[in-house]
């Protein structure tokens, strides 16, 4: 009998460490090496911050100590890391100039951090993103993650009569609780749909398209042209794709069908609104190029930056991403994924647009208040413009771009979102909470995509790997109601 979902179990360090891969390092007799990561069990009370030894103050709520080491490790991908390295290292630094403050900049935070947590030698604060990232659930379960209440109940250093959290837009803090309270920061405001060039589609006379139909008809036209319509990376880059499924489905049935797929609620995956969503994309799998299940996303990118993709599925980041490659020839624009019946609960305007790109603090850090102090000075106004003049994607805090220049593609994200008002589609939680569930949806979706599986073996095999993990014992069921 499982426990009732949201409620944290025990589990055995051998199954969390195999959740989150780090068995595969410490096998055999070297697993004794284990033993020297001293946790906590997912039953015992949050873990908060250590003692610091410094008074807090309005100013310093957690009381920093004031020559306290802090690391931080950020995920170098789309976003880069120079808002760390120009904007939010120096603003500590600023505040705490005893403190020396040591950067990690890299794209395997699983590989670079998984020894590290299994000989208890953690950082401070982390950039959990791109493909090989962390399991968050896991590592919540086995006390590994702060909880950041005090962070979001925190004065906001703006206004210290508003706590952090009343600066936020809604939903920030609900998208980042595991087992019911918020262990995840996710802070960048994120809008997902197809991604095109604007300057192109002008040139050939094309109109991004509002259905389905149009979207096959759209395909047809730039195939005849000599240009692959639609592409995707698959060997790195499947989450990208699979997004599009579960907007579409929630574009049909409304936003209940992904708290559903959140909470490993019985058959989800075979509703007709799943299974006509992936119907819909395997339609237009047909018009991909095969040769793209081995590419990056990176490649494939570049590629539609030299007009030999049309349309590309992304968030609001890719811009950024590609500035390098990006020629003159090229403006970014954003259009939401097209309408599939009449019938649909959401209108084509609707969007994806939440909080995404998790931060989290290991419990076990040396200078967990000054994790905290380093979110508190994210989450400014200054700290989240610098990110988003760095970055070139906006933030979850409210106002924080106001004055700025927009580039083209964000101001057409921004033209989007404001188009949409509130049909905005819910964030997925099952990506944080499921690793493994996550991991064998990107497989069925290169499965779906490139030809192999029908749209019914895409849903099945979905269901039953969902009806695995609500099985399995060994992970923490969690639950959603908004």
């Amino acid at each position: 009998m499982s426990n009732s979902a949201g409620t944290p179990r025990e589990i055995t360090r051998r199954q969390m460490l195999r959740r989150i891969g780090l068995t595969a390092l410490f096998a055999g007799p070297a697993a004794s090496v284990l033993s020297a990561c001293a946790t906590s069990g997912a039953g015992e009370p949050a873990p908060s911050a250590t003692a610091s030894g410094a008074a807090t103050s309005a100013a310093n709520p957690f009381g920093v100590k004031a020559d306290a080491a802090l690391e931080v490790v950020i995920f170098k991908g789309g976003l880069g890391d120079s808002y760390a390295t120009d904007v939010h290292e120096p603003m500590y630094k600023k505040e705490f100039p005893k403190a020396s403050v040591k950067h990690v900049a890299t794209q395997q935070i699983a590989q670079t951090l998984q020894p590290r947590f299994a000989s208890g030698d953690v950082p401070d604060f982390i950039a959990n993103s791109g493909t090989d990232l962390m399991d968050m659930g896991a590592l919540q379960s086995e006390g590994q993650l702060l909880d950041l209440t005090p962070l979001f109940d925190a004065p906001s250093p703006d206004d210290p009569s508003k706590t952090v959290k009343d600066t936020l837009i809604p939903g920030t803090v609900e998208s980042g609780q595991v087992a019911g309270k918020p262990y995840i920061l996710n802070y960048v405001a994120s809008t997902y749909g197809l991604w095109y060039n604007a300057k192109l589609f002008q040139e050939k006379g094309w109109t991004p398209p509002k259905t389905f139909d149009e979207f096959k008809t759209l395909c047809e036209t730039i195939k005849k042209a000599g240009i692959t319509p639609y592409a995707y990376a698959g060997k790195n880059a499947a989450y990208y794709q699979y997004w599009m499924i579960l907007i579409t489905a929630a574009k049909v049935e409304g936003n209940q069908v992904l708290m559903d797929i959140d909470n490993l609620v019985d058959g989800v995956w075979n509703r007709d609104s799943v299974k006509q969503s992936a119907a819909a994309w395997a339609e237009i799998g047909k018009f991909m190029d095969k040769s793209y299940e081995g590419l990056i996303h990176t490649e494939v990118q570049t590629r539609q930056n030299q007009d030999k993709v049309a349309l590309y599925p992304s968030g609001s980041w890719l811009e950024n991403e590609q500035k390098s490659n990006t020629p003159d020839t090229f403006e970014y624009a954003l259009t939401p994924t097209p309408s599939l019946t009449s019938a649909d609960k959401m209108p084509f305007e609707a969007v994806r647009s939440a909080a995404g790109e998790p931060y989290i603090i290991p419990s076990k850090g040396k200078n967990t208040a000054g994790a905290l102090e380093y979110a508190r000075i994210m989450l400014s106004k200054e700290g989240a413009k610098g990110f988003t003049e760095k970055s070139g994607s906006l933030t979850v805090v409210v106002g924080a771009a106001d004055g700025l220049s927009l580039s083209p593609g964000l101001k057409s994200v921004n033209d989007a979102v404001k188009a949409a008002g509130s049909n905005n589609v819910t964030y997925s939680s099952f990506e944080n909470w499921y690793k493994e569930l996550e991991t064998e949806l990107r497989k069925q979706t290169n499965s779906l995509m490139f030809g192999r599986i029908s749209a019914e073996e895409f849903c099945a095999n979905m269901q039953k790997k969902a009806d695995s993990v609500k099985a399995d014992s060994s992970i923490t069921k969690q639950n959603r109601t908004v």
